[in-house]
Order: structure tokens, then C-alpha cells, then sequence
């Protein structure tokens, strides 16, 4: 597998949503143990995005091999021209082929045409691979919190990116 194999798109079709919010849910629940507290986070934050969608301020890339979603990422506006980037998510069979790399740097590409000031994040502790990824992009560890919101312990964490 190789990232020349894959596409990506921004439009969002019928099933999309609800995908992504699946697989969030089974992937994490496989590699974290979190519960469906988590799934139910995702897709309320999915129902958030698409509610106040605006073309011309967010933003979602799903990366697909043969039709099927192996990648996604979104940004989305915020008060005081900031962005959120969340669902950040990749199939497990699709890591290490630079697809995380591609994913983020669509997305800080459109940060950039925006002109957006700030861009924000929430993860958690253990999503190591992604945090190293955030912090390459210029994102700072600004907030940690503990939490039990996804069904089992663990810490909570806001990274920020100032221009």
C-alpha cells in the first residue's frame, strides 16, 4: 500500500458521518478500551460540524482506497478566528505509508488560505503517534485534565497553534 494509491475528498455523501463515527468508535474501543461514551462524542461533534458547516470556513478530508474511507480529518471555525481540528482518524492497515502527514498537511494548508490566527485540539494521552505528528505542525501542549468521559481513566489534553 502506498499514498499514491488513495484518494481524497471534501464533500461530504450520504453515510459519511455516520462511518466516521463508527469506526472512530470500533478503532478506539479495539486500541484504547473506550467505551461508547467516546463513539457518542465523536458523533455529536460530527452532528455539531455538519449543522454549522460553512464551505468557506470548514473544512473535512476522508482519504478512500477503492471507495472505502481509510483516513479523515476536519477543520472547523471557532469565535475569534481560531479552528478546531478534530477526528483525526486512520485505518490501522493504512499507518506508516505517510497517510497522517498528507491528512495534516491538507488541513494546515487550508488554516493557512483562511487566515486563521489559532487552531486548537483535544486528544488524550495515549494517542502518542498523533501527538507527535500535532507537534511537528506547531502545536504546543497548552491544558491537561483527567477525565473518565470515554468509559475508562485517562488525561485529556488541549494543544494549540498560534500563527
Amino acid at each position: 500500500m502506498q499514498l499514491s494509491d488513495l484518494t481524497f475528498r471534501t464533500e461530504l455523501r450520504p453515510g459519511d458521518l455516520g462511518y466516521i463515527t463508527y469506526r472512530h468508535g470500533a478503532i478506539y474501543s479495539n486500541e484504547c478500551n473506550y467505551g461508547v461514551e467516546f463513539e457518542s462524542y465523536v458523533a455529536y461533534g460530527l452532528y455539531e460540524f455538519y449543522s454549522h458547516y460553512d464551505p468557506d470556513k470548514d473544512r473535512i478530508w476522508l482519504a478512500e482506497h477503492k471507495g472505502r474511507i481509510v483516513g479523515s480529518i476536519c477543520l472547523i471555525h471557532r469565535p475569534e478566528n481560531t479552528a478546531q481540528l478534530r477526528f483525526f482518524l486512520l485505518e490501522p492497515e493504512y499507518r506508516g505509508i505517510g497517510l497522517g502527514k498528507k491528512l495534516m498537511e491538507l488541513c494546515m494548508a487550508f488554516y493557512q488560505e483562511k487566515g486563521y490566527t489559532s487552531s486548537f485540539l483535544w486528544t488524550t494521552h495515549e494517542q502518542e503517534g498523533a501527538i507527535a505528528l500535532y507537534k511537528r505542525y506547531g502545536f504546543r501542549l497548552t491544558e491537561e485534565k483527567p477525565s473518565t468521559a470515554f468509559g475508562k481513566p485517562l488525561t485529556e489534553q488541549r494543544f494549540d497553534l498560534v500563527s
